[in-house]
């Protein structure tokens, strides 16, 4: 049985559709025959940037595909969650479906280091990347946070 699965990710600049479309496309390659992957940027109707969609036909839009999907991938990277990701990832939260979540900012896992453990003490000094808790909260309450796409891909194997 194939699983629909919700990217959810940034999707405003090159650099943040260029990523999509890899890590879309190394998915679709490893799952082909598995997975149907919704890309919201694929959808022209809502997400051509040149032409108009109001709040009401995005919500209405990316709501109908995250009604659908059965597992949602969110990407958590930036100086910030995306505020559509936090948004998808809420609402997927109230289905019960499984999230998996990736933050591939290499500032983590750096906690053995004493100097930068030193430096959270100095004000603006601190050496390590910030994620918004309540949001990574309700990922691990329905699936997992992973480092980067070879760990996604493991990931999505065990779901499907």
């Amino acid at each position: 049985m194939t699983k629909k699965i919700y990217f959810a990710s940034p999707l405003f600049t090159e650099m943040e559709q260029t990523y999509n479309t890899l890590i879309v496309s190394k998915l679709r390659q490893a799952f082909s025959e598995q997975l149907d992957i919704y890309l919201p940027q694929e959808n022209v109707a809502i997400n051509d940037k040149s032409n108009y969609a109001n709040s009401i036909q995005i919500a209405d839009g990316d709501n109908a595909h995250l009604e659908k999907a059965d597992i949602l991938v969110a990407i958590l990277d930036g100086v910030t969650i995306d505020a559509g990701v936090a948004s998808e990832i809420g609402y997927f939260y109230s289905m019960n479906k499984p999230i998996i979540g990736v933050y591939s900012d290499i500032r983590q896992g750096a906690g053995a280091n004493t100097e930068k453990i030193e430096a959270l003490d100095e004000i603006a000094e601190s050496p390590f990347s910030y994620i918004n808790l309540y949001t990574v909260g309700l990922v691990k309450k329905r699936g997992k946070v992973v480092r980067n796409s070879d760990e996604l891909t493991n990931e999505i194997r065990t779901l499907i």
